[in-house]
């Protein structure tokens, strides 16, 4: 199986313009809903991966991902949905993408075989690379921690302004000398100790970036995951952003 690696675009300067970023949706759909609807008066939304996977609702993320015309690259989750390879998964995850394959349609595959390994984006003059785990593998993790030697080579590598990272489940802001190395965190499943869906403002004009948190419905998550007879450890975890 094959996937299309980059995607480009390019948007002139419009003044005042803003832009969502959101990653690690993971088949949560009441956590992306409110979400969206914090972000409703962005100019653009753009996803770092992972649509599905671990919660219940696939087949409405998609839906709600085709509606709102987001940009969104192809997550590791997404990567073992279409391979149907779950042997590198832990058993939780693993059991969420069996049941994610078993429940979504044939319309909602031909979705996620098009989301491509990367985009670049050119909004108001600044350059977006978006793209899941790292430059080298979707698998990869970047987190707040890793070396500024290594953000800056990425950043240089890629020639953007701003490069966008999902994977990880924990917001991320560096800026560095050559631009900005960001993560939402995670809509569907934080894992930074808030349980609230966790996304970024940016601000182009200002170039700023803010992580904001949004409070959603759990217990809707939660009752799902019991009807659908997904691992309750799924469900608990979100009430600890664990």
């Amino acid at each position: 199986m094959s996937f299309a690696k980059t995607l480009t675009f390019h948007i002139d300067k419009i003044e005042g313009m803003k832009v969502g970023l959101i990653s690690d949706v993971h088949a949560n759909f009441p956590a992306l809903k409110q979400v969206l609807e914090e972000l409703s008066d962005v100019d653009f939304v753009f996803c770092a991966g992972d649509v599905i996977g671990y919660n219940p609702f696939p087949s409405k993320v998609i839906s709600e991902f085709r509606e709102r015309e987001i940009d969104c690259v192809l997550g590791n989750h997404d990567r073992a949905y279409l391979e149907e390879n779950t042997e590198w998964f832990n058993s939780l995850a693993a059991r969420a993408i069996d049941w994610n394959i078993q429940n979504t349609s044939n319309s909602a595959r031909k979705y996620i075989e098009r989301l491509p390994e990367s985009l670049e984006r050119e909004v108001c003059g600044k350059k977006f690379y978006i793209t899941h785990g790292s430059l080298r593998s979707v698998k990869e993790y970047i987190y707040p921690s890793t070396h500024s030697i290594k953000l800056r080579g990425m950043l240089e590598e890629t020639g953007c302004d701003v490069l966008v990272l999902g994977h990880t489940h924990v917001p991320m802001i560096k800026e560095l000398d050559k631009g900005f190395v960001v993560n939402p965190g995670s809509v569907g499943q934080p894992r930074d100790g808030d349980k609230r869906a966790s996304y970024l403002l940016m601000d182009l004009d200002e170039m700023s970036f803010e992580v904001k948190r949004a409070s959603y419905e759990i217990d809707r998550v939660v009752e799902e995951i019991k009807k659908t007879k997904l691992p309750n450890r799924l469900g608990e975890r979100l009430f600890y952003g664990k």
